[in-house]
Parts: structure tokens; C-alpha cells; sequence
């Protein structure tokens, strides 16, 4: 008999769990994201109680991407669409208004000092710890309105991972503080690092503008040639997003080795060493530190 009561009371249990398992998914907040990067943002912040739908995926250049059908049909079923703005994803306006979506929205770099070259908006504003935390507070308030039963627990979230983001950027600016200014000279593919060159005071130069949709003329390249060996520059980095090509011609015309890879508008495949935002940070600037002290 006691066996029996033993028995019936876990298994009562084990119903509980499940129950409360069931109740929590079918609360979740359906989130659609626009590219990784937003994914991870979103994940860390809602963890359990948002299930995400990411359209652009790891290692794609957002700028270029064609959406299609599904993408519509994810976006129609959401409780919330997350996307950059800035004139980053020029597509989704119209995939949004396609697909008949009347729910919430949000552009995450709301708030954020943009950088303007000329005419364009340098969209890429998280690759800076200032505005990541402005990408921060925007999602959260957002997922506490939405789900405000959950505020406890969410804004726990948001507070653990603005520390994680203190904590990163405080380390990563003790060990950059070392290196000269006049030193802080970097070339990528394409201008996707204004931010972070504003933030931790480097010279970004790229042959390419802030979308990869407009080929580098002769005249562009000449200039970074011209550039790289006036200023003696040794740190030139293609990205994960595009074709090494540009910056594989730069180093044979300038005799200057390529010092790596680092990740501009998407995450690393899960495996590789910028599958989260936070790793991303700490990959692509450990990466420009060993690069630039070594030289």
C-alpha cells in the first residue's frame, strides 16, 4: 500500500511538471529575428519564455538577403518581429507589410548616436558595447510588455546580461589600452566597423562601403594600397560574411599577411569562436590586440 501512494504521489508529480511545462511553451512569446546576432540577443534576454524564428542565418550577409516564403508565413504567426533598422535590412518593411503582420515591432538600435558618412546611416551600430546595451533595454522593455506576468524574472535576465557585457568590455579596454594610438590602423573588407572604431578609437579602413552590394572601383582599392603603405599598416582582416578576394589582392599588392577573420554582421556557425554576441565581441577584438601588438 505505501508502495502505492508512493507511486500515485510522483506520478501526481511528474503531471505537475509536465503541466506546468506545457503551460510555460504555450506562454512563450513568438519572437521573429532578422539576423543572428538579434536571434542571440533575444534568446539571452527571454530565454524560456520567448521561442525565436531567425531569418537571416549564421555567416549571411543580411544586406543582400532575398526572403522567402516561409519567412512571410513566420512572421505572420509572431507575437513580435526584432529587427535592426538603420536602413540594415532594406527588405523587411515589405516582407512585414506582405505578410499581413499587425503585431508588435521593434527596431533594436533605437536610441543609438548613428554614425552618417555622407548621405548613408552606418547601420552596424552593435558592434559597440555603448549601444548594445541601448539593443538591450529596447528588446526587454518590449518582452516585458508583452509577457508583464514575467517582469521578475526578465528583468533578472537583462541585468545579469548587462553585467556579462561590463564585465567584457571592462577586460577588453585594460588590454587595448596598450597599444599605441598611431597603431590602431585596421582594414576590412567592407565598413562594418565605424562603431567599434569610434569606441575603442581605431582607424577602419575598407575598400568597400557599408553594404557589400556596390563592387570597390579601381580608384578604392589604389587608395587603400596607397593608404596601407604610407601608414605602414600590419592588421588587414577579411570578414565571415563575404569572399576573402578583395583583401587577398591587398595583401599580394602591399606585401602585408592577412591576421585572420573576424565576424561583422552575422554569428559563427554554433561550433565555431563567435557563436554568441559576447563571444563575437571578445573574438573580434582579442583578435585586432594580438594582431596589433605583434607588429
Amino acid at each position: 500500500m505505501y508502495r502505492i501512494k508512493i507511486f500515485f504521489k510522483l506520478t501526481f508529480l511528474c503531471l505537475l511538471f509536465l503541466a506546468n511545462a506545457v503551460s510555460a511553451n504555450d506562454s512563450s512569446i513568438r519572437v521573429v529575428t532578422s539576423f543572428s546576432i538579434l536571434e542571440d540577443l533575444v534568446k539571452e534576454l527571454g530565454g524560456q519564455y520567448v521561442s525565436v524564428v531567425n531569418l537571416v542565418g549564421r555567416n549571411s550577409d543580411a544586406h543582400m538577403y532575398q526572403p522567402k516564403p516561409s519567412d512571410a508565413v513566420a512572421i505572420a504567426k509572431a507575437d513580435l518581429v526584432v529587427f535592426n533598422g538603420l536602413g540594415f535590412e532594406g527588405w523587411i518593411p515589405r516582407l512585414i507589410k506582405n505578410s499581413g503582420y499587425k503585431n508588435q515591432q521593434i527596431i533594436a538600435s533605437r536610441g543609438v548616436d548613428a554614425i552618417k558618412n555622407g548621405k548613408e546611416i552606418d547601420p552596424h551600430a552593435w558592434q559597440s558595447f555603448h549601444n548594445i546595451r541601448l539593443y538591450i533595454q529596447n528588446i526587454s522593455q518590449m518582452l516585458i510588455q508583452l509577457r508583464p506576468q514575467y517582469v521578475e524574472a526578465l528583468t533578472k535576465r537583462q541585468q545579469k546580461y548587462l553585467d556579462s557585457v561590463s564585465n567584457l568590455e571592462q577586460r577588453l579596454k585594460k588590454q587595448f589600452a596598450s597599444i599605441p594610438p598611431n597603431k590602431r590602423i585596421v582594414v576590412t573588407s567592407h565598413d562594418a566597423f565605424g562603431y567599434l572604431g569610434r569606441e575603442f578609437k581605431i582607424q577602419f579602413l575598407a575598400p568597400l562601403g557599408l553594404s557589400l552590394e556596390v563592387e570597390a572601383s579601381a580608384e578604392d582599392m589604389a587608395a587603400i594600397i596607397d593608404q596601407i603603405r604610407e601608414q605602414s599598416v600590419k592588421a588587414l582582416f577579411v570578414e565571415n560574411i563575404n569572399n576573402p578576394r578583395l583583401l587577398e589582392l591587398i595583401s599580394a599588392e602591399t606585401n602585408v599577411t592577412i591576421g585572420g577573420r573576424l565576424y561583422s554582421d552575422a554569428l559563427s556557425e554554433v561550433e565555431g569562436p563567435a557563436s554568441t554576441y559576447l563571444k563575437m565581441m571578445r573574438y573580434n577584438i582579442e583578435s585586432l590586440i594580438n594582431r596589433l601588438n605583434t607588429h
